[in-house]
């Protein structure tokens, strides 16, 4: 795709909104912004169905395929793509490599800004090779103007190995050139500060990528009524919480809980379904093993 023109994007254009917010008191500057950040909601609520639509490709390339959900992007929208994968496997218990990010400029980028790394579309292809890609998985390409050359590479890529792809974007103007299996296009309008797409664009995308990442475990049966039962407890705060977890879900008292908890080997559906059930820990495990990790399931 070939941009001649990018001041016609609309995250591009200016917002008349904001026009004279350098003319501003502290106060009422900070009301224009969140004013403007109050838009983003329904810009999402629109992709709600594609979204939705996203979903359930990554459930099903996870759960029946083995496969990998992948975030790419480059500047803000590689950093939340990280962002969001690293907080999976402590939340969820997933293998760290069952969601991963991937930015342009490597992990450098991560920390400082590399700004022409984003520049080259046969960079974003050789990531994925990188990754292995396969029909399995699912690419999650992250570009809120919708035309960065190393997301675009990387799609195309992933989309050669016969991966199932999402294009996540915030312009109307921009769709790749080739076939890709969902857009996400949430139309935020112009940022608060023209381009600077790390704001609205930016907010639109973590909202997104929450939902993406979370209903999938919800969907993979890592979630309990509302609970993080699934949450790995590999420090003080984890470990407190999966004790209240069970305490909440079984009735028991904190000590009980600790000492299910223990005997579940830190595993709080485990214990969940031990103190429920009546049973000793390999048949509790069993049990969910053979309901795909489904707390409710073999509850009821």
């Amino acid at each position: 795709m070939e941009i001649k023109d990018r001041s016609k994007l609309l995250t591009e254009q200016r917002n008349p909104r904001t026009i004279t917010i350098d003319s501003k008191t502290t106060l009422e500057v900070i009301d224009i912004i969140n004013a403007e950040d109050a838009r983003v909601f329904s810009a999402v609520h629109k992709e709600r169905q594609s979204i939705a639509k996203a979903v359930d490709l990554i459930v099903g390339a996870i759960s029946k395929e083995g496969g990998r959900l992948i975030y790419v992007g480059a500047g803000t929208s590689g950093r939340l793509g990280i962002l969001d994968a690293s907080e999976c496997p402590p939340t969820f218990s997933t293998d760290p490599n069952m969601v991963i990010g991937i930015i342009a400029g490597g992990e450098r980028a991560v920390f400082q800004s590399i700004e022409g790394a984003e520049d080259f579309p046969e960079n974003g292809a050789k990531d994925i090779q990188q990754k292995e890609v396969t029909h399995r998985d699912v690419v999650v390409g992250i570009t809120t103007g919708g035309t960065t050359p190393y997301v675009m590479g990387a799609l195309f890529e992933a989309k050669r190995r016969n991966a199932k792809t999402v294009f996540l974007c915030c312009n109307l103007e921009t769709t790749p050139n080739f076939e890709v299996d969902v857009i996400i296009r949430p139309i935020v309008g112009p940022e608060v500060i023209t381009g600077s797409t790390r704001m609205k664009a930016g907010t639109a995308t973590k909202l997104i990528l929450n939902m993406l990442s979370t209903a999938t475990m919800i969907k993979l049966g890592k979630i309990y009524e509302n609970l993080m039962v699934d949450l790995k407890a590999m420090n003080v705060k984890l470990t407190d919480r999966a004790e209240r977890i069970i305490t909440v879900v079984t009735g028991v008292s904190r000590d009980d809980a600790k000492k299910l908890l223990t005997d579940a080997y830190g595993n709080a559906k485990v214990a969940i379904v031990m103190q429920k059930l009546g049973l000793e820990y390999a048949e509790a495990k069993k049990r969910l093993d053979a309901n795909g990790g489904f707390v409710r399931k073999v509850l009821e």
